[in-house]
């Protein structure tokens, strides 16, 4: 029988986890069970201060944040994420209906680490949620 490499075993013990921020249940419908589908352990959570809570308790290695949201919105919820010690390492992708520029600037501003328009096909979601795994993860010479 073959030995698993060890980078194979830590894949197999913990998968990466997803948190998913938005007020439209089939939107963190969608989403969840595609990110499941593919491996990802995945949280939800209804409007900012949820994804707040959820962020903190879960420990997610990447969030994908809502923009407009009733309690608190997606860029206010990424500045509290972002300044709090627990959360501010992790990346997070402002995903909005509003292709604004200015919008896109004030996310940036604000502390996301990517910004995407609605629609998105889940394909292009995850490809984006894949790079800023690769770009979180210390990467060390083989």
């Amino acid at each position: 029988m073959p030995r698993r490499r060890s980078s194979d075993r830590r894949a197999a013990r913990r998968a990466a986890g997803v948190l998913i921020v938005d007020d439209t249940p089939d939107v963190r419908e969608l989403y969840g069970e595609y990110f499941t589908a593919r491996g990802f352990r995945v949280v939800t959570a209804r409007d900012g201060e949820a994804g707040i809570a959820t962020a903190t308790e879960h420990r997610p290695d990447v969030i994908v944040m809502d923009l407009s949201m009733p309690r608190l919105d997606g860029i206010t919820a990424i500045r509290h994420l972002k300044a709090d010690h627990r959360t501010r390492k992790v990346p997070v992708i402002l995903l909005t209906g509003y292709p604004y520029k200015a919008i896109e600037e004030g996310a940036l501003e604000a502390g996301a680490d990517a910004f995407m328009t609605k629609p998105c096909l889940p394909e292009d979601l995850e490809r984006q949620v894949h790079q800023l795994l690769d770009q979180a993860r210390p990467h060390t010479a083989a």
